[in-house]
């Protein structure tokens, strides 16, 4: 199948200030009859607002006093999962006692990584811990959520950049009103800044547009991960969509103009595991991140409760949750409900939007009858394969060297929530990882086929009033 093509910089036109409104000044807008009354206008945040709420340290999964969704629901051992070995989770003597004479590996906060022995299935081994009293659980396996085939794209007359001088624009933004954000954080006195945002995903490439945005980087990948993924480029476009650098003069703005990312390695060649994410997710937040971004997930198995059998993950998220905006991609298939961990309760599930906003696309995940939990946001994401797909209905993007290529994907769709959620903590440092995420969904614009769309400019002025 021919390669999606990559695409040449280009520039970004100033924003214009001209017909801004004296947005900042407090009091009420003007009301011309017969409108209804028009909101108060926001008031904007004064010098850098109230003091940062501090960065909860997490040390690692609670044994207790964490309220895990779905406590005590079996372990689904026919769900994908990493092969050849186990997670126990706490246990101290009693564990140090069960696990003599077997391979293990611990990897810090009562958990351990422990390797199948030879001759005996992974769930048998399992059955044999539980009975002596240990809490066991396999290793799940989470895959990126691109939509990678595009079959649409080529297929419907897509040519490369250079032929005929197309030339693609991110019409995505103006979509979710991020330039009237902007603006209103101009108006404010405001750089678009980000609040510290994690990014667990693939590798992120050292792309020119991610200059000086990556903070830190770390790999919490293990040896079943088949190494970094370096073809994809799914990590980089979406570290790019939450914060590509923008107004430089060259390729495409990110949702957020500046501020620290966190790039966390979890996805190798082939997916990543419950031991890497968990890992991770303590990672982000032990160092401050006040959002994270997962674009990554996996369909819940049919033997799997509602809130997914995965009681290590769960009880992470549960954590992270205490201090940073949690969001993560729905899923690509339309038929089998919302992905995990975008259905975790903690956590912001989203949605995508094809090239329409009165229906999503046709890939995205959305509830189902046996599985009705509910998306709680929804933005652009590309039309992917759907019908009448076009290049121009697909998503811009930052690729692997340096390049820019289209695709598709609620993985696409989630970090321009994360975006805004991390503009929204600059915006006003005050605002707790709750508080943030209910402006944030009590913002979104529903006034169109009632589909919760996300809506920039209008979760910022609700996070600084």
């Amino acid at each position: 199948m021919p390669t999606l093509p990559r695409f040449a910089s280009r520039t970004l036109l100033p924003l214009s200030l001209a017909l801004l409104l004296a947005a900042c000044g407090g009091g009420t807008a003007p009301v011309t009859p017969p409108a209804p009354p028009a909101p108060p206008a926001p008031i904007c945040p004064q010098g850098e607002g109230a003091a940062l709420v501090s960065a909860q340290q997490v040390a690692g999964l609670a044994e207790s006093g964490t309220s895990a969704p779905v406590a005590g629901a079996p372990a689904v051992w026919s769900a994908p999962h990493v092969p050849g070995r186990v997670l126990v989770v706490g246990g101290g003597l009693q564990a140090q006692g069960a696990l003599l004479g077997v391979q293990s590996r611990a990897l810090g906060a009562g958990l351990t990584l422990v390797q199948t022995p030879t001759g005996q299935t992974d769930a048998a081994f399992a059955a044999q811990l539980q009975a002596q009293g240990l809490r066991v659980q396999p290793d799940y396996l989470y895959h990126p959520l691109a939509n990678p085939n595009d079959p649409g794209v080529p297929g419907n007359g897509g040519v490369p950049l250079v032929a005929g001088g197309v030339a693609y624009t991110q019409t995505y933004l103006g979509r979710i009103q991020a330039p009237a954000a902007w603006t209103f954080l101009q108006a404010c006195g405001k750089t678009p800044v980000a609040a510290k945002t994690a990014i667990l995903d693939a590798r992120v490439d050292n792309h020119p547009d991610l200059a000086a945005r990556i903070a830190e980087r770390a790999s919490f990948l293990t040896p079943e991960a088949g190494g970094s993924d370096s073809e994809s480029g799914h990590g980089t476009a979406s570290a790019g969509l939450v914060g590509a650098t923008t107004n430089n003069g060259a390729g495409l703005a990110g949702v957020t103009w500046s501020g620290p990312l966190m790039a966390l390695e979890v996805l190798g060649a082939n997916g990543g595991s419950t031991s890497s994410l968990a890992q991770a997710l303590n990672a982000a937040v032990a160092g401050g991140a006040k959002v994270i971004n997962l674009s990554l997930g996996r369909p819940l198995d049919p033997n799997e409760p509602a809130g997914s059998s995965d009681q290590v993950l769960s009880a992470a998220l549960t954590n992270a949750a205490k201090s940073a905006v949690i969001v993560a991609a729905a899923g690509n298939t339309a038929g089998d409900g919302v992905y995990f961990p975008a259905s975790h309760p903690d956590v912001v599930a989203v949605g995508a939007l094809g090239t329409s906003d009165t229906a999503l696309a046709c890939y995205s995940a959305r509830p189902s009858t046996a599985r009705p939990r509910a998306l709680n946001i929804v933005a652009p994401g590309g039309v992917g394969n759907c019908a009448g797909a076009t290049n121009a209905g697909q998503m811009l993007i930052l690729t692997t060297g340096g390049g820019y290529t289209l695709s598709a994907g609620t993985s696409f769709a989630a970090p321009l929530v994360s975006g805004a959620a991390a503009l929204m903590r600059a915006a006003n440092p005050g605002l707790s990882a709750a508080e943030t995420k209910q402006r944030l969904l009590e913002s979104a614009n529903t006034a169109v086929a009632g589909l919760p769309r996300l809506d920039v400019n209008a979760a910022v002025r609700a996070a600084t009033r």
